[in-house]
């Protein structure tokens, strides 16, 4: 086993434990650094969104990655649940099944709403993550870049993410408007920075909404994103006051407790005298009490409230699959016979080199018994014979090489040993 995989979605782990289990970048870092401890020359990378937690291992020969069950146990213990939670939930696979499902996941083929853009930015930032926690090492990095590679020709050459259709996109056009027909004389409150924040805010402004505030712990965040998007900022100390002037509230923050408990959420709503109140809460952990959407006039939404909608959306896009599942399968069969290709190196530079090495000794051997050779006739002869070498070695190295790229190098990697008495 070279490559290994544990992880859940919002398919597999229902969204209170996938609360529990999502790790913060801060909180991805530490996880790392303990990896790295505990498992001295292992790569591994995690991928935490609000709709997944994955941990991707690899490593070679004495270094081969941790067994899936270890795994599991791994981030059980980081998040401190019961392993026996998790292990009914995360899938595990190895090797050429990881690959699959990370260039997939890329592709934003398996994610709640088909071929949404924030994924790849987020598989990008997990791997930056490991790169600075150094625990991204050659085969982490060839994975992850052939799974980038892979994302970029499925949006160039099918039409999966030409529609641009993203969380925020089906959250703002399937619910918000359910309650709401217009936005133009709705007050809005978006709570969060980042680039779901930015991405809801241009949703809802191309929807006619013109009375936005940004509210974010910090202000300067808050600020810049305000400016870029033609919105207003807010202070965090105000979060009652905006929440009972909000008509539409959309949380995208990576809190790990609820920001708005219901205690907090009963003194706004005595002011907001019956206003109807819609709230999509798109973080997760979630950050509004799942309480409050028993409040009267309160429409309270979460990320798993989307799965129906997002069902719809992958249906009508259904025909644009198969070409884009065909990608992933040429890129995934692209990148096992480089990476099985990687076996076969150290048994050709051991076959090359036993051969030059034979044949240094029985050149020198000749030239002794042949002292009247000048340099210029010893040369022409050395060249002879190098050639003669290459051209017996060539037809066992393309055959290695072409088996390696059809998946099945073993056979003849064992076969060349045998014959060339070749060690490990």
């Amino acid at each position: 086993m070279t490559l290994a995989f544990v992880g859940g979605t919002h398919r597999t782990v229902p969204l209170d434990l996938r609360e529990r289990l999502a790790f913060s970048a801060e909180q991805a870092t530490e996880a790392l650094q303990r990896f790295r401890r505990l498992f001295p020359g292992r790569e591994g990378v995690l991928l935490s969104t609000c709709n997944r937690v994955e941990f991707y291992t690899a490593g070679e020969k004495e270094a081969q990655p941790p067994p899936t069950k270890q795994l599991v146990s791994f981030l059980a213990e980081c998040r401190g649940i019961d392993v026996g939670l998790l292990e009914s939930v995360l899938v595990e696979e190895c090797d050429e099944a990881v690959v699959r499902h990370l260039f997939s996941v890329a592709s934003g083929l398996d994610s709640m709403v088909l071929g949404e853009p924030q994924i790849v930015a987020q598989v990008k930032q997990a791997w930056a993550i490991a790169q600075d926690s150094q625990t991204s090492g050659p085969l982490i990095g060839e994975m992850f870049q052939a799974a980038l590679r892979t994302a970029k020709r499925v949006t160039s050459q099918t039409t999966i993410g030409r529609e641009r259709l993203s969380i925020p996109s089906v959250a703002v056009a399937d619910f918000a408007r359910g309650v709401f027909e217009r936005f133009d004389d709705k007050r809005v409150l978006i709570i969060g920075a980042g680039k779901m924040a930015a991405e809801t805010l241009r949703y809802l402004r191309g929807a006619g909404a013109r009375d936005i505030v940004v509210l974010n712990r910090t202000i300067g965040r808050a600020g810049q994103l305000a400016a870029r998007l033609g919105a207003r900022p807010g202070s965090f100390e105000n979060l009652e006051a905006e929440l009972t002037a909000a008509d539409l509230v959309v949380s995208t923050t990576g809190a790990s407790a609820p920001i708005v408990p219901l205690e907090l959420f009963k003194k706004s709503e005595r002011q907001r005298a019956g206003r109807p109140l819609v709230v999509l809460d798109l973080a997760v952990p979630r950050d509004f009490d799942p309480q409050i959407a028993g409040r009267p006039g309160v429409w309270l939404y979460s990320i798993d409230d989307l799965s129906a909608a997002c069902a719809a959306n992958r249906k009508s896009r259904q025909s644009e699959l198969p070409a884009a599942f065909a990608i992933i399968e040429e890129e995934t069969q692209r990148f096992m016979g480089d990476l099985l290709h990687r076996t076969t190196v150290p048994v050709i530079e051991q076959l090359r080199a036993g051969w030059n090495e034979t044949g240094v000794a029985e050149l020198d051997r000749l030239f002794r018994r042949l002292p009247h050779l000048d340099g210029v006739a010893q040369a022409e002869i050395r060249q002879a014979f190098e050639r003669y070498a290459a051209k017996i070695l060539h037809p066992p190295l393309v055959s290695l090489r072409s088996a390696s790229h059809s998946g099945s190098p073993h056979g003849l990697l064992d076969a060349l040993k045998r014959l060339f008495d070749l060690k490990e």
